[in-house]
């Protein structure tokens, strides 16, 4: 009897001990760590990237870093609740321009991370039109849809906006996400079929396919963008080397379009590549680390 009641009470010691750090959300804090870090990211290829480099330095850099993914709207709300110590995923100024007005008086926007980028919608170079404009002629050939990604993506509204501007009424736009969008992008190219999809720039699929983005004069998608790195408010305080490594992240399309690569061989785990990346690629991290 003395031997079973000195289990339990080994067995709630055990819980007591146990039970908080399991409910604690998100990676719980080790002795040897300088403290947890969570990274709110969309499921879009370059954002993917960006993100887990981010994890596998600041691992390297004695940190707890979990990476979650949300909605691009959820995101945003994420940083400008706290919930989130940073990301890596600001398209700006047209992409999350409404995004970041809603939020900037709660959040840190960095440094860009990435020059060049760009959305828009694109077609297989052997689609003969060039302008968003003439999709409304052609829908029949495109089965009248316009593949696009989540629904809460700047990008959709701004599809939503361009349908509006150039008079597609013969055009849907279809939600989805950026796998089923490749996915469908790839089987019409297999078959020589006709198919327009939101895209944007830096992404695997334009170095896979042979595409192109659709003249559009009325600038509904924007000029060039950048992404940026956002920092929760109060980051900078509670964690300057992190928010400083954050705001020092930077790389090239190239750059980026190495990881876009090597994540989507059969079998690729991001988090793998990453660290592989990071290890091949010092000179370049050595200078985001402060």
């Amino acid at each position: 009897m003395r031997s079973i009641a000195k289990r339990v009470i080994v067995l709630v010691a055990l819980v007591a001990i146990i039970v908080p750090t399991a409910f604690a959300g998100g990676a719980a804090e080790t002795a040897d760590s300088k403290g947890n870090v969570t990274l709110l990211y969309v499921e879009w290829a370059g954002e993917v990237a960006a993100t887990y480099v981010a994890q596998a330095v600041l691992e390297e850099m004695g940190y707890n870093v979990t990476t979650t993914p949300v909605s691009a709207a959820a995101m945003w709300q994420g940083m400008a609740t706290g919930d989130g110590d940073g990301m890596l995923a600001a398209w700006l100024p047209g992409t999350h321009g409404d995004f970041l007005a809603q939020t900037e008086d709660r959040i840190d926007l960095l440094d860009p991370l990435l020059s060049g980028a760009r959305i828009g919608l694109l077609v297989p170079t052997y689609v003969e039109i060039d302008t968003v404009a003439e999709l409304n002629e052609y829908a029949d050939r495109f089965g009248g849809e316009i593949i696009g990604i989540d629904p809460g993506a700047g990008l959709m509204a701004a599809t939503e906006r361009a349908i509006e501007v150039y008079g597609l009424d013969n055009m849907t736009l279809v939600e989805g996400s950026d796998a089923a969008m490749t996915a469908a992008l790839g089987a019409a190219i297999d078959n020589n079929e006709w198919i327009v999809v939101t895209g944007w720039t830096p992404h695997w699929k334009e170095a896979a396919f042979e595409l192109k983005y659709l003249e559009d004069p009325e600038l509904v998608f924007g000029d060039e963008e950048f992404v940026a790195a956002v920092a929760r408010d109060g980051l900078a305080e509670d964690m300057p080397e992190v928010h400083a490594f954050l705001n020092n992240f930077y790389w090239t399309p190239a750059q980026l379009g190495e990881v876009l690569m090597w994540n989507e061989e059969p079998g690729a785990d991001p988090a793998e590549t990453a660290r592989r990346w990071v290890a091949e690629n010092r000179d370049v991290v050595d200078t985001w680390i402060p």
